[in-house]
């Protein structure tokens, strides 16, 4: 039994340290600090995406893009200063990352409400969450408890945060760095369901490649010529663009995937299959997306006295 015990802990303690572990994170971890915090979040969500229905592809984005760069600890929130380099310049977040001001009013009124309580990097979990309800997508029990980072990583912004360039092979490894099975993968990428892409992501992909929809691609190709206007932006999903459901996926079954990325989990590779059933089947998609993005809000948080609580969430305390 004792070597049972000592096997056991041998299988656990790597699970714990790589970050995956939920252990420290509650869905009641601000009950009685600030019980207000989960009402304050929604309601400015709301008003946010009832301004700028695009708003909530761009909050669920920047939790995205905070967790897949060491973890969900709010480093993309941080500006550069003369002496520190942040996550904002670099290439997937560069002129696209948007609703860090939304983020500021949010933490502003927590603030007024509970300072020095809750953390930018549950802020952005939460309101995550939010939009993707808001925009008629399934909702998931907010864990929290996670703390701000004092430091961000332009480099592994740049390496960890997949392009929309990427094959299938690619997109695989690049989730599976971070614990994600392919399945996950794919759930994950249905968040493309909402939000609209630059004309730079897209372009080679309109203009060179042939598994895309001849009249979907001229469609699209007067608001991204060859060359210029290249922050001209284009839905994601053409046919609901504001709405979070399945049709993503159908519309990558005739080719109508507008990222090279997007088009890649329905090329005759090993993901043609899950694409078939979530285009079929929306609960099954609306349910294994809130499971993978429970997962991801999950990805190395800091807890108990690592990090801090920003006053401030562009900038440390």
């Amino acid at each position: 039994m004792a070597n049972m015990s000592f096997l056991l802990v041998l299988v656990i303690v790597p699970f714990v340290l790589i970050g995956m572990s939920s252990a420290q994170l509650t869905s009641n971890f601000y009950n009685s600090s600030c019980p207000n915090v989960l009402s304050i979040i929604k309601t400015a969500v709301n008003s946010a995406i009832a301004k700028e229905s695009r708003m909530g592809a761009s909050l669920l984005r920047l939790h995205f893009h905070d967790c897949f760069v060491n973890g969900c600890d709010a480093s993309v929130l941080l500006d550069d200063t003369s002496s520190f380099t942040g996550e904002k310049t670099a290439n997937p977040n560069s002129g696209s990352l948007r609703g860090f001001d939304v983020i500021d009013t949010i933490k502003t009124q927590i603030e007024s409400s509970c300072a020095g309580v809750v953390s930018c990097a549950d802020i952005l979990a939460v309101a995550a969450r939010d939009s993707v309800v808001k925009l008629g997508g399934p909702s998931w029990t907010a864990v929290l408890g996670r703390r701000d980072s004092t430091t961000a990583s332009l480099s592994n912004a740049n390496s960890d945060i997949p392009a929309p360039t990427l094959n299938l092979s690619s997109l695989i490894s690049s989730f599976s760095n971070k614990g994600f099975n392919t399945r996950e993968m794919v759930a994950l990428s249905g968040s493309h369901t909402i939000g609209q892409a630059r004309c730079t992501t897209f372009r080679d992909r309109l203009h060179n490649e042939t598994d895309i929809n001849a009249s979907f691609a001229t469609s699209v190709k007067s608001k991204c010529p060859q060359s210029g206007s290249d922050n001209n932006v284009s839905p994601l999903d053409t046919t609901s663009p504001t709405t979070f459901d399945n049709i993503y996926y159908k519309n990558l079954r005739i080719q109508k995937g507008l990222l090279h990325s997007d088009q890649q989990l329905f090329s005759g590779g090993s993901t043609d299959s899950i694409v078939n059933t979530y285009s079929s089947n929306s609960a099954t998609f609306l349910a294994d997306f809130a499971k993978a993005m429970v997962k991801m809000g999950n990805l190395s948080p800091l807890t108990g006295t690592n990090g801090q609580i920003r006053k401030n969430c562009r900038k440390t305390n």
